[in-house]
């Protein structure tokens, strides 16, 4: 990623100088590919399938399999049309730059706050029950103790080099396939006979109890939901890409290879522990895994998944903490947010770093002292943002698609499958899970909170864009008297500079001086990643 701004550009110098972010220097480059690939893997793999799964499998009964499938598909198709968008122009402001590139200015500074909003709500959540494992763990150590200990390394972690975040990510990552893969397979022996100690179930755990569909649609419904919203965490790739040192292969490989992985990780598993243990046993409660595990005779198998739960927890803090410093840096490159935010130091954007950070905190505190309104009405905002990230990733998409092929195809390394139907396809599933969400009293109330703050920031996105453009055309008004020529015609309006900007950059036809000497540097083949930030973010 360059800290050039992208398109915030409006043809006047004061504008642009006002839009500029104050760094001292671009974010570093020190994510390696197999940094990109685990975190792909390991990024979606959080405490939300280890723990979260248990009350789904409760709801839908073994039909959760299929809940799993259907949003599985969801996710793999705003996965691959990410993969495709980030692949043309890595940026570290992924969906929210090409957003803004695709719709305007205001749709690029509503997705990006809104999921910065989520990511730093997530980090406390995180850090909240990474403590209440330790503790129950070290009877007498204060729960806050922990949590201000957490908060504090990865604090210091992200401050650090990008490659310190990407190590601890990989390892993390590892650590997490490991447990999953050992136990998909301890579960297929388990179920064939195989398991020393085990008689096969067979097929009675899907058939009996009610059946496979125990509580009819309005339980897989639920199943559905709860399914969905355990994905998330694919974006973070697509962010880090833009700090690798080959953003264009990095992200297309890492997106190639991560979707069907996932899809086995989470379904397999779904599909093992519902054939293995009653849909209604009351050990679920305590989590899907560890029930399965006991289930089986396991020993320690309670402590064990403990441990999987606390690295899958410090995960998302650590990845959360990044993603969220590296979305606010790229929106202040773009003039969207304040400068301050932008300072980068030794590569790292140290300020947006220990902001993300301290409101997380916040988030904790008002845990303790606002548990019943405050703290549940941050909970209920971050509800449904992820939908409304995967909302802008598809019609970003559908817009950008078109626009490449025409300007510049050769950047299409990754291309979304049978477009443009499935991207439709994705949109419908989008709307229906809005309207799932709608009809259901227990996330009703989330889809509304939501939908205030996605307002709010809508609003105040465009109104920015519309103060920008004022900027940009005041100054060649009052010019205008005083030259004998006439005025220079300006390249577009706020919410159309992204394309204009894209035009110069990839069609080779500069809007300026500056642009045209970017074009030069991009001319080889080899390094595309760095033109596409340069345009881009």
């Amino acid at each position: 990623m360059s800290r050039t701004p992208a398109p915030a550009s409006t043809g006047s110098a004061d504008v642009d100088a006002s839009a500029t972010p104050t760094t001292d220097a671009p974010l570093s480059h020190g994510l390696k590919q197999r940094h990109l690939s685990m975190i792909a893997l390991g990024g979606v793999i959080g405490a939300g399938l280890f723990v979260g799964s248990g009350s789904a499998i409760a709801a839908a009964g073994p039909s959760i399999v299929i809940a799993y499938a259907i949003s599985g598909l969801l996710v793999m198709l705003i996965m691959r049309m990410l993969g495709e968008m980030s692949a043309a122009n890595p940026a570290s402001g992924s969906f929210s730059v090409h957003a803004e590139r695709a719709v305007g200015p205001w749709a690029g500074f509503t997705a990006g706050w809104a999921f910065w909003f989520l990511l730093c709500v997530a980090v406390g959540l995180e850090a909240i029950g990474a403590a209440k494992i330790v503790t129950g763990w070290l009877p007498g150590v204060p729960e806050w103790s922990m949590v201000a200990l957490f908060m504090l390394v990865f604090c210091v972690t992200n401050l650090a080099a990008v490659k310190n975040f990407g190590e601890f990510e990989f390892w993390f990552a590892a650590l997490k396939i490991g447990a999953i893969s050992l136990f998909l397979v301890i579960g297929l022996l388990a179920i064939l006979g195989l398991l020393p100690g085990t008689d096969s179930p067979g097929l009675s755990n899907l058939t009996g109890q009610g059946g496979f569909l125990p509580n009819g649609t309005d339980g897989l419904i639920v199943g559905l939901l709860a399914s969905v919203f355990a994905y998330g965490g694919l974006e973070t790739v697509t962010i880090a890409a833009a700090e690798s040192e080959r953003p264009v292969e990095g992200v297309a490989k890492a997106v190639r290879t991560a979707m069907w992985r996932i899809a086995v990780f989470y379904i397999g598993s779904m599909a093992v522990i519902v054939t293995l243990i009653p849909w209604n046993s009351d050990s679920l409660a305590k989590g899907s895994y560890v029930a399965t595990l006991e289930h089986l005779g396991l020993p320690a198998a309670g402590e064990i998944m403990n441990v999987v739960v606390l690295i899958a927890l410090l995960s998302a803090m650590n990845a959360n903490i990044y993603g969220a410093s590296r979305m606010a840096c790229s929106l202040v490159a773009r003039g969207q947010g304040p400068k301050v935010l932008g300072k980068i130091s030794g590569g790292v954007p140290r300020v947006a770093v220990l902001t993300s950070s301290v409101f997380g905190f916040v988030c904790v505190l008002l845990s303790y002292w606002r548990p019943d309104d405050l703290f549940m009405w941050l909970l209920n905002m971050i509800g449904a943002i992820i939908l409304v990230v995967w909302f802008f990733i598809a019609v970003s998409q559908l817009i950008l698609r078109r626009r490449t092929e025409k300007e510049a195809p050769e950047k299409l390394v990754v291309r979304m499958w049978a477009f443009p139907y499935l991207t439709w396809a994705a949109l419908a599933g989008i709307a229906v899970v809005f309207v799932l969400m709608a009809r259901d009293a227990g996330t009703r109330e989330q889809l509304y909170y939501t939908g205030g703050l996605v307002v709010v920031l809508a609003a105040l996105g465009y109104a920015h864009q519309r103060l920008t453009a004022d900027k940009a055309t005041a100054p060649a008004a009052a010019a205008q008297p005083a030259a004998e020529a006439p005025a220079p015609v300006e390249e577009a309006p706020a919410a159309e500079k992204p394309v204009a900007e894209e035009k110069s950059a990839t069609a080779g036809k500069p809007v300026s001086t500056e642009k045209s000497a970017s074009a030069e540097k991009s001319t080889s083949e080899e390094k595309p990643a760095a033109a596409a930030a340069k345009g881009d973010d």
